[in-house]
C-alpha cells in the first residue's frame, strides 16, 4: 500500500516539475478561456442574456478549455518515449492515479481562474446561491477530471488523437454536463439547496461508476 501510494505521488510530482518546466497544458489551457471569454464578451454586447443561458456558455468554457489542455496526458509519454520507463517503475493503478491528481489540480485551478474572470466581467450571471455553485464547481472538476483521464488513456496509442479526444469525450462527458449547467441554473436563481439534491446525486452517482470503470479498466488499456 504504501509503495503504491510512493509511486502515486511520484507520477504526480513528475507530471507537476514537467508542467512547469514547458508549462503547455497550463498555457494552452489559460489562452483558450481568456480567447474564448473575450469572444463571449464582445458577442454579448449591450444585449441582456439571462443568467439561466450564460450557466450553459461557463460550462462549454470548461469543457472545451479541459479538452484543449488534458488531451496530452498519455501523449506526451508516447512522443517522449517514456512510456516503458513508466511500466517498469509503476503499477498501473499507481500511473493512473498520479495522473488523475495532477489532472484535478490542473483543472481545478483552471476552474477557480475561469470561474471569477466570469464573475467579474460576465455582468448578467450572478450567483444567487453560493453554497450550490460552489458544490457544483467541486463535483464538476471532479467528474470531468476523472473522465478526460482515463479518455487520454484510450487514445494516446491513436493515429488521431488530437481530433478523436474531444470526439470521444463529448458522449462521455455529456450526461455530467448537462447536469452540472442545471445546477448552475438553480444556483442562480436562488433556490434552496435542497432542490440541488438530485442533481448532486447524479454528479456524485457518475464521479463514482466513472472512476470505478477506469479503476477497473485502466491496466488493460495501459498494457495494450
Amino acid at each position: 500500500m504504501r509503495e503504491s501510494l510512493a509511486a502515486t505521488l511520484t507520477i504526480f510530482k513528475k507530471d507537476l516539475r514537467s508542467e512547469m518546466r514547458t508549462r503547455y497544458a497550463l498555457n494552452a489551457l489559460l489562452m483558450f478561456v481568456i480567447t474564448t471569454l473575450s469572444i463571449i464578451l464582445f458577442s454579448i454586447g449591450n444585449e441582456n442574456v439571462s443568467p439561466e443561458l450564460l450557466s450553459g456558455v461557463l460550462w462549454i468554457i470548461i469543457f472545451f478549455s479541459t479538452m484543449s489542455g488534458l488531451s496530452r496526458t498519455f501523449v506526451s509519454e508516447e512522443e517522449r518515449g517514456t512510456v516503458m520507463t513508466l511500466h517498469l517503475i509503476a503499477k498501473p493503478l499507481s500511473i493512473y492515479f498520479g495522473k488523475l491528481l495532477f489532472n484535478l489540480l490542473l483543472l481545478g485551478g483552471l476552474n477557480i481562474f475561469t470561474v471569477l474572470l466570469y464573475l467579474l466581467f460576465v455582468s448578467g450571471f450572478t450567483v444567487l446561491n453560493y453554497s450550490i455553485f460552489v458544490t457544483t464547481i467541486i463535483l464538476g472538476t471532479l467528474g470531468l477530471a476523472s473522465g478526460s483521464t482515463i479518455i487520454a488513456a484510450i487514445i494516446a496509442k491513436a493515429n488521431t488523437k488530437g481530433t478523436l479526444y474531444p470526439v470521444l469525450s463529448f458522449p462521455i462527458l455529456l450526461p455530467l454536463l448537462l447536469t452540472v449547467i442545471n445546477a448552475t441554473k438553480l444556483s442562480v436563481s436562488g433556490a434552496q439547496f435542497s432542490e440541488s439534491f438530485g442533481e448532486f446525486q447524479i454528479l456524485i452517482s457518475y464521479l463514482v461508476v466513472l472512476t470505478a470503470i477506469s479503476f477497473l479498466l485502466f491496466e488493460y488499456i495501459w498494457k495494450e
